[in-house]
């Protein structure tokens, strides 16, 4: 049982393969020049007239088709070109004349479907050596018909008519067979009489003799037109020669004209010229004048533009800058001068201000102290106005350190003006001190103006 379904198999593979082997054995293929005719079914074909008949067999016409075993058969028919030869010995024309013709012509098998059927009913078992031969018997007694009704005259001058006749003669009957003429021509003819050579022999006398006659006019014909070319040429060359002598002439005069015209324009334009060159010139000196002048013009306002640019660009680098210094350095000193000037009005102010609190410390102490101070009293009664002054001189010198102390302090001093300034410093300096007999009177009530000057009077009355 397991091998029943591969006997199965290849039994199916078999028939399938025999199947194919049988289809492909029964197709049959033909080339395009060919035609297959397959026997045994019947089918309809259609006359030239319309007719309809049946037939036993189908035409295939290149390419393939299956051919049914058992069935149907299988002929083929060639439908390529045959060429025939035609020869028509000892043929009576028209005038009685016995000439031989020879022709060539090809045909083959129809291909229109109503006439091919006729040439596979025709000529299917004859082949083509069959169609060659029926082809060859229609052309010739065509041809032998077509000889006896021209001349030979007319068959040998015109091959095209005679061709075209027996074409359309012959076209019925190859119709019929189911064949077709493509083209025949007339190959040469020939006769045993010698009409044809007797024809070429008279042709040709006459062709001598229309060529001598036609020579001999030709040649007097050029004779007198050779005279009559002389003769105008001569009447030309004398015509020519005049119309040269008189062209030669007028030329003459003419350019005589001209030159003459020539010269005088020449002159003017020579005059013309040299009063334009010196106008030119002239023109040129003072355009040349002008510029000097323009260089020079030009050449003053650059340099005072660089006149101009060099005070600038010394005052921008020298004067400026100058200035500038002097007047920081100027502005220093008075800054400076004046912040000095401000710090021994302050330390000034200080001095006084320390000096009154002082005195009022001092007075506070005198008031705590009052007994001591009015013990004390008696003792400063006994004072003169000599021993106040001496103990008020005493203090002068502290006074005035006191006072030059805050100037000891400053490391630099810049003196702006003029060559005064050290001894400004030193009158500032007496300025100051100058005011210690006011401080002195102010804190003791005692004017030393008037103690110096009893103290010189005293001296003197001793």
């Amino acid at each position: 049982m397991a091998l029943l379904p591969w006997i199965v198999g290849a039994v199916v593979l078999v028939v399938v393969l025999l199947f194919f082997g049988l289809w492909a054995f029964n197709y049959r293929k033909v080339g395009p020049n060919q035609v297959l005719v397959i026997s045994g079914r019947t089918s309809t074909v259609t006359e030239m007239d319309g007719r309809e008949r049946e037939v036993g067999y189908r035409l295939r016409v290149g390419g393939g088709t299956f051919v049914m075993p058992f069935v149907e058969t299988v002929d083929m028919l060639p439908l390529e070109v045959f060429s025939i030869s035609v020869r028509c010995p000892e043929v009576l024309t028209a005038q009685g004349v016995m000439i031989s013709a020879e022709a060539f012509g090809q045909v083959k098998a129809a291909s229109e479907e109503p006439l091919l059927h006729r040439a596979v009913e025709n000529f299917l078992s004859k082949g083509s050596s069959g169609i060659s031969s029926v082809a060859q018997e229609v052309l010739e007694g065509h041809m032998r018909a077509t000889l006896g009704m021209m001349k030979v005259e007319e068959i040998y001058t015109e091959r095209d008519t005679f061709a075209e006749r027996v074409r359309q003669t012959a076209g019925e009957d190859f119709n019929r067979l189911g064949l077709e003429l493509l083209a025949f021509s007339l190959k040469d003819i020939s006769d045993s009489q010698g009409y044809l050579q007797a024809l070429g022999a008279r042709r040709i006398a006459e062709v001598k003799r229309d060529a001598a006659l036609a020579q001999a006019e030709t040649e007097r014909d050029s004779a007198i037109q050779a005279s009559e070319y002389r003769k105008e040429g001569d009447i030309a060359r004398l015509a020519a020669e005049a119309e040269l002598a008189k062209a030669t002439r007028d030329f003459e005069m003419q350019r005589a004209e001209f030159q003459s015209a020539v010269n005088a324009k020449r002159a003017k334009a020579d005059i013309a010229y040299d009063l334009e060159r010196a106008k030119l010139s002239e023109e040129l000196k003072r355009q040349e004048y002008a510029v000097r002048l323009a260089e020079k013009e030009l050449a003053a306002k650059v340099e005072e533009q660089e006149i101009v640019r060099r005070e600038k660009e010394l005052e921008a680098t020298v004067k400026r800058p100058a200035e500038a210094m002097h007047y920081q350095a100027k502005l220093e000193a008075e800054t400076d001068a004046y912040q000095k000037e401000l710090e021994a009005k302050g330390k000034a102010a200080g001095i006084r201000l320390y000096g009154g609190a002082e005195a009022e410390a001092i007075s506070a102490r005198g008031k705590a102290e009052a007994d001591a101070m009015r013990q004390k009293a008696q003792a400063w009664k006994e004072y003169t106005n000599a021993g106040l002054t001496e103990m008020v001189i005493k203090q002068l010198p502290e006074l005035a350190k006191a006072i030059s102390e805050p100037l000891s302090k400053v490391d630099k001093i810049v003196m702006v003006g003029d060559a005064d300034g050290a001894s400004k410093l030193t009158g500032q300096v007496a300025k100051v001190l100058a005011q210690l007999p006011g401080v002195v009177e102010s804190l003791t009530g005692l004017k030393l103006e008037e103690v110096l000057k009893r103290g010189k009077k005293s001296e003197s009355e001793k």
